[in-house]
Order: C-alpha cells, then sequence, then structure tokens
C-alpha cells in the first residue's frame, strides 16, 4: 500500500479564523477592500486557503478535512470552496485566540475517534516545492503514529535572524523508524529579542511552522493539563454535538471563552510531550507580513500579484552570517 493511501483515515484540520490585521493595508490598497489573507491570491490561481485544502486531500479522504472560519466569512468560504470537498466546516462565533481556534474543530473529531492522528493546518503558509512538503508530512504523520505520546512538528532550518517566528530548540534524538531523526524538545523560544535569536540559531535551533500531527486523545489530555478552564468549555460542546441546542451551546461557550495561544500555553508548558523533525529542502515562509510574500516568490523567479510599490518598506534579506547576501528588490 502506497504512503499516500495508508494515511487515508486520518484527520486533518485547516485553521483559518483569523483576520490577517498586519496584511490589512496591503490588501485594502491592493483590492480596495479588506480580505482576510488566507482568502488572496498572491500569486497563481488559488488563494493561501485553497491552496491548503488541497493539500489536505491529497493526504486524507476529503470527509475527513474540517476547516475552521470565522463566522463573518461565511460568504467568503462558500466561494473558496466552490469545486472543493471539505467534510466540514466549522464557523467560530468569534476569535478567542488559537488554541480555541485549534480545540473547536479537535472537540469534534475527538468526539467521533479519539484514537485517529490529526494533522494540523495553518493556512496562511508558503512552501515550494508542495510535494516534498507533503512527503514530509506524511513522515511526521506516520512517526505521531508510531508514538501516540507525541506531539510532532515540523521544524525548518533558519536562514537569517527572524524575530516573529517561534523557534524550537531541539533536545536528544528519539526511538524511531523514520528516515530522518526525530528529536525531543527542549524548549520553545516565542519571538526572540535578536540576542536570543542569535542564540538559538548557533544551537542549531528551527523555526516552528506549527505544522503538527498527533493522536487527538493526546491533544485532548494535554489541553486538560494546559489550560483546563478552555477544556471545560468544549467538554459541554461534546455533549450537545448532534442535539438541537448544539449551535445554542456553541454560542453559550464562546460568550466567555477563555483566550490561550497555542505556542504560549500549550507547546511551552508541554515541551517533554513534543518531538520535532525537521522540513529539509523546502522553502518554507509564513505569509504574515506583505515583504515575506515579495521576498519568498522572488527566491522562486515568481511576481506577486500586488504591485512591488504598495510594500510599505522595500524588499531586504537579512542573512546569516557567513552566507551570502541576496540582492534586494526596489519596488
Amino acid at each position: 500500500m502506497h504512503q499516500e493511501q495508508s494515511l487515508s483515515s486520518h484527520w486533518a484540520i485547516v485553521l483559518a479564523g483569523g483576520e490577517g490585521t498586519r496584511m490589512q493595508p496591503l490588501v485594502r490598497r491592493w483590492l480596495g477592500f479588506n480580505r482576510p489573507k488566507q482568502y488572496c491570491t498572491f500569486v497563481g490561481s488559488r488563494s493561501m486557503f485553497q491552496h491548503t485544502v488541497d493539500r489536505a486531500s491529497r493526504l486524507t479522504a476529503p470527509e475527513r478535512i474540517i476547516a475552521v472560519v470565522a463566522r463573518d466569512h461565511r460568504t467568503e468560504i462558500l466561494a473558496q470552496l466552490q469545486g472543493r470537498n471539505v467534510g466540514q466546516v466549522i464557523y467560530q462565533p468569534r476569535n478567542c485566540e488559537t488554541a480555541a481556534g485549534l480545540f473547536l474543530p479537535l472537540t469534534y473529531i475527538h468526539a467521533l475517534t479519539p484514537d485517529a492522528t490529526v494533522v494540523i493546518f495553518p493556512s496562511d503558509h508558503f512552501v515550494h516545492p508542495e510535494e516534498r512538503f507533503l512527503d514530509a508530512v506524511r513522515r511526521m504523520t506516520d512517526s505521531a503514529r508510531r508514538m501516540p505520546d507525541r506531539l510532532v512538528l515540523l521544524g525548518v532550518r533558519p536562514d537569517r535572524l527572524e524575530t516573529e517566528y517561534g523557534w524550537i530548540l531541539p533536545g536528544k534524538p528519539l526511538p524511531s523508524h523514520a528516515r530522518e531523526p526525530v528529536r525531543g524538545v527542549e524548549s520553545f523560544i516565542e519571538k526572540p529579542t535578536p540576542v536570543q535569536a542569535g542564540h538559538a540559531l548557533r544551537h542549531g535551533a528551527l523555526w516552528n511552522t506549527f505544522v503538527v500531527a498527533a493522536r487527538a486523545g493526546l491533544l485532548w489530555q494535554i489541553g486538560w493539563r494546559c489550560f483546563p478552564d478552555l477544556m471545560r468549555c468544549f467538554e459541554q460542546l461534546t455533549r450537545a454535538i448532534g442535539q438541537p441546542q448544539e449551535l445554542e451551546i456553541l454560542d453559550a461557550i464562546y460568550h466567555d471563552m477563555p483566550a490561550y495561544n497555542l505556542s504560549t500555553h500549550l507547546l511551552q508548558q508541554a515541551a517533554e510531550s513534543i518531538a520535532v523533525i525537521e522540513l529539509r529542502d523546502v522553502l518554507w515562509s509564513d505569509w504574515g507580513k506583505p515583504v515575506r510574500v515579495a521576498e519568498t516568490l522572488r527566491r522562486i523567479g515568481r511576481v506577486p500579484a500586488f504591485p512591488l510599490e504598495y510594500l510599505e518598506t522595500p524588499l531586504a534579506t537579512d542573512s546569516v552570517p557567513g552566507r551570502s547576501q541576496e540582492p534586494t528588490i526596489q519596488p
């Protein structure tokens, strides 16, 4: 059986509930109206959200893909999904940070099959080439299946002192049958200072892609360990799934939903339960800033759909000491 077929029973969560605040000035100037960045087509013919859904559909059956989106984006999401099959779209009543954004769709998976392996995809990331990325996700997911007591992350080797990404300091190698080393995690560094980033870079730290694979039940257990008040909200929802009052309960729990950040309040608190695999030979970028979009596309020889003069600052490449400096694009 091919590995791609063997993952057909796994689940995928596409996280698309954000507003993309830092990208809004560019999008508004470019399109003439606000649109969350994940629904924008910065190059080619598909939005970042559509790219992410298409990747997920290559890893699991469409009925096992759940997208979580903002309720205010309902019209946008219906247009984005035309011609694409997604098992369930969950409309989040309001944005209550990243922990709620993950555990809302996880509630439905955990209620149905707690032993399922779940792959989590942010919807605002760029990867190239895509096939190598998907191969790495398959290996990551296989590692999570073989290590049911570990949450497995993809990490990327940094090429600059990026202070707006989360960093992972890998620990000791773990017993694994994977082709690439699977390592424990010594610590996480969220949005480091330049001094902290330099220290992390020198000690082999990786950027955190937030692409995760883990058993649904394990995530649920870690959630109870890290933020029990949030988990009590989703336990209420669990009991209401399939009942006439389900949407009413969903609204009610979000009225006082506590806000927790996944990196700060889960990953950093549960580092001993986490493993990391390095994503190799893939260009990865979190498209949270316009300059990252333009710089990433420059590196692969593509031109962004928006005019470069719309960038607030000209492109510049911060290279790692000892590496050659790439030319700067001038608008």
